[in-house]
């Protein structure tokens, strides 16, 4: 028998992400019951989420009296399209490169540095917060992120001061107007005759393309008017979801989206499915046709070889935009949950199979009650992110879930207080630019500071129950180490509870971690005794611990962090827990 005077510590990671589908205490000591705007993170634990914040200072106009939803955003040609009602806007914005002092007058001849020019007029207006500043000029190669002549109002003011990395934007500049009722928009960006393209569809107008310049063109074929899902595959563009034929896919002309002749050398043509088509996606040299209760895949190097195929007459798709390539597969919402298209050995077979079923109960829930489905990838941190929208929920309790590709499969968290509708993910320069529409009118950027739009990012971590081996036998907890990866201050909690969180347990208060008096944990260390002497070298990431004095005893203990929601992220790594053993129930 352990000798209960002295101290036994239990280590475990953070690592499987929420699980929801198994008792606490059969979970591994590393799952969480709870992680609510904590991410799984690819280098290892659980990562409170970024926020994000208004990628545009100015409200995309309204087109009626009524509320209008974003229903429509997409990057191209270094500008932002926006589609709110009616009409359809572009704008251009970058950041503040440096801080604008209160004393800078700019009558004509101040300059703002930005960290880009690129989709800016030559001259114009910009916004920064509540300030509009007036440009004659752009920089030249020497100073090429610059905007020159400017001219200011409010300076030697309060509001005249601007930070380092502030919105600059554009005001909205008006491309298409006359697109009524328009529902949802879905694009497709496309080249066919070296010139770059971008195409919509709104479920009830005719498509409408822009080039580069923004010039506009709708497509007049009347088959494809009212289309709901657009797809460019082979150098044809395919049209479907329309709601008097939605078995049914229009494909153009080759290289020509806007021609539809069947005589031309790659010609245009239909093709029927037995199923509604509910999304599209091009996947590894196929056009995969996602539909109510079915998936097919259309392969072939142009309209003379078209080829259609089932993949499954099993299952399908419940909506087309939570469809994404991630991670080295097609992700889709099924009727019951999650899942993949996976390729598998076998030529022309392809896999399915269900990815969600550690969070299976958030899905349940939503897919019933949803009005709305929006999805993104983030790349460099191999994660989806799927979102439930529902008409007239507040965006503090809209729901959404992560999930994280990881070496020995999937981990999932839950995502509260982002409610968008309507999504674009793009790289430029480098880094994954991921936008939302909003129920404002405001176009919004995700993973971008600490709040979300204002609103704090609330964190909340739950262990499974930890009973160390033995539910018979009581433990009398001495402390908590928290390990973390800091990225700042930790504005945060701990709450320690015992015996399943029950009311008649020992309830201590919470224990505010204090980031600012920490111990550092070395990753690794080189030693050497080279010209005599002894010398330590360390490297690796520092991982500060935090050693909680903690109250309190039961047969199972449960850790809860709170996070406090305006802090910078951070990464949970692990937990060691150190206990005294008590006499057995």
């Amino acid at each position: 028998m352990p000798d209960s005077s002295q101290t036994q510590p239990a280590a475990f990671n953070c690592e499987g992400g929420l699980v929801l589908n198994r008792s606490s205490f059969l979970m591994k000591p590393g799952e969480a019951l709870v992680l609510e705007n904590f991410e799984p993170d690819v280098e290892g634990g659980y990562r409170r989420m970024n926020g994000y914040r208004k990628h545009f200072n100015h409200i995309v106009p309204q087109t009626s009296s009524a509320s209008e939803n974003i229903i429509g955003v997409a990057n191209f040609a270094n500008k932002v399209i926006a589609c709110r009602g009616e009409k359809i806007f572009n704008g251009a914005s970058t950041e503040l490169a440096t801080a604008i002092t209160a004393s800078e007058t700019m009558s004509g001849s101040g300059v703002i540095k930005a960290d880009s020019i690129l989709g800016f007029p030559t001259s114009g207006i910009l916004q920064i917060e509540d300030e509009l500043f007036t440009y004659t000029g752009v920089s030249g190669a020497v100073n090429p992120n610059e905007f020159t002549g400017v001219t200011r109002a409010t300076s030697s003011t309060g509001a005249a001061l601007h930070l380092g990395n502030l919105v600059v934007s554009t005001p909205w500049t008006e491309i298409d107007t006359g697109r009524t009722s328009a529902v949802k928009y879905r694009f497709e960006r496309f080249n066919y005759n070296g010139t770059d393209k971008i195409i919509f569809v709104d479920e009830v107008n005719a498509p409408v393309v822009f080039d580069s310049s923004f010039n506009v063109v709708d497509v007049a074929e009347s088959s494809v008017a009212g289309s709901k899902f657009i797809a460019s595959f082979k150098d044809h563009m395919f049209y479907a979801g329309k709601s008097t034929t939605p078995q049914e896919l229009v494909f153009s002309e080759g290289f020509n989206e806007d021609g539809f002749s069947a005589s031309a050398a790659q010609p245009a043509g239909t093709i029927k499915v037995d199923d509604t088509i509910t999304g599209l996606k091009v996947f590894r040299d196929s056009l995969f046709i996602f539909c109510e209760n079915r998936i097919f895949k259309l392969t072939g190097v142009g309209s003379t070889t078209f080829s259609i195929t089932p993949v499954t007459r099993r299952i399908g798709c419940l909506n087309g935009d939570t469809i994404q390539e991630f991670a080295g597969d097609l992700v889709f919402l099924g009727p019951d949950g999650l899942r993949t298209v996976a390729a598998t050995a076998k030529i022309g077979d392809t896999e399915l199979g269900t990815i969600s079923k550690n969070v299976q109960s958030i899905f349940d829930a939503n897919i019933r009650d949803s009005a709305a489905f929006e999805s993104i990838v983030i790349t460099d941190k191999t994660q989806y992110r799927i979102f439930f929208t529902k008409d007239g929920q507040a965006e503090a309790i809209t729901r959404g879930v992560a999930c994280v590709m990881k070496a020995d499969g999937y981990e999932f968290s839950e995502i509260r207080g982002i409610k968008p509708t309507a999504t674009d993910t793009f790289v430029s320069a480098g880094d994954v630019i991921v936008l939302h529409g909003d129920t404002n009118g405001f176009i919004q950027r995700q993973e971008k500071g600490n709040t979300f739009d204002g609103t704090p990012v609330l964190g909340k971590y739950r262990s499974s129950d930890l009973s160390f081996g033995d539910t018979g036998i009581r433990k009398h907890m001495q402390r908590v180490i928290i390990n973390y990866k800091p990225e700042s201050a930790i504005d945060a909690e701990l709450l320690v509870r015992y015996d399943n969180e029950n009311s008649d347990s020992t309830r201590p208060d919470p224990y505010v971690l204090d980031s600012s008096e920490v111990a550092a944990q070395f990753g690794s260390a080189l030693f050497s005794t080279a010209g005599g002497a002894v010398r330590f070298v360390f490297g690796g990431p520092s991982q500060p611990l935090i050693r909680q004095p903690v109250e309190g005893s039961g047969f199972s203990v449960v850790l809860r962090i709170n996070d406090g929601g305006e802090s910078a992220p951070y990464s949970l790594k692990g937990f060691q827990l150190e206990y005294q053993l008590g006499a057995r129930r």
